[in-house]
């Protein structure tokens, strides 16, 4: 991937900004039904950067957990949807919407959650397919509430 470093973005009224001092690990869809709720759309892009590389420099997320091993950060004030915490993650996926220059990072590694996949939208990237149970994220983040792991 390139584009420009660092790396940018924020809510759509400017309340929270963020910075990363790296190009993301990764970018990627996600199409599962609570991506396509939280977001209000059909899928979701994120992208994720290594731990101690991103930082937020202007105002906080509110957080709403949306499962019991995943929460998701917006603005309090305009809505913006910015980010998805896995349980126990050191660094958020953040939303590529967010980002300052969106175009400068497209998706590199998958699109996940397929079993959500409304079916008029067609995918013609070449990107692999999975369902959400496939991803290693998701189910590292299962196991560890399974061990007992919570947000609190």
């Amino acid at each position: 991937m390139s584009g420009i470093v660092p790396v940018t973005g924020g809510c759509l009224c400017g309340a929270i900004r963020w910075r990363a001092e790296t190009p993301p690990e990764w970018v990627a869809y996600c199409h599962c039904h609570m991506c396509q709720k939280a977001l209000g759309g059909i899928f979701g892009v994120f992208a994720s950067f290594p731990p101690g590389a991103f930082r937020y420099t202007k105002g906080e997320p509110r957080y709403y957990q949306s499962s019991p091993w995943a929460r998701r950060g917006f603005c309090a004030d305009c809505g913006t949807s910015l980010d998805f915490w896995l349980i126990d993650d050191a660094v958020p996926a953040l939303t590529l919407g967010g980002f300052d220059r969106p175009e400068d990072w497209p998706p590199d590694l998958y699109h996940t959650g397929i079993e959500g996949k409304v079916p008029w939208h067609a995918i013609a990237d070449g990107l692999p397919q999975q369902p959400s149970d496939a991803s290693v994220f998701v189910r590292e983040a299962k196991a560890k509430v399974a061990a007992g792991k919570s947000w609190s």
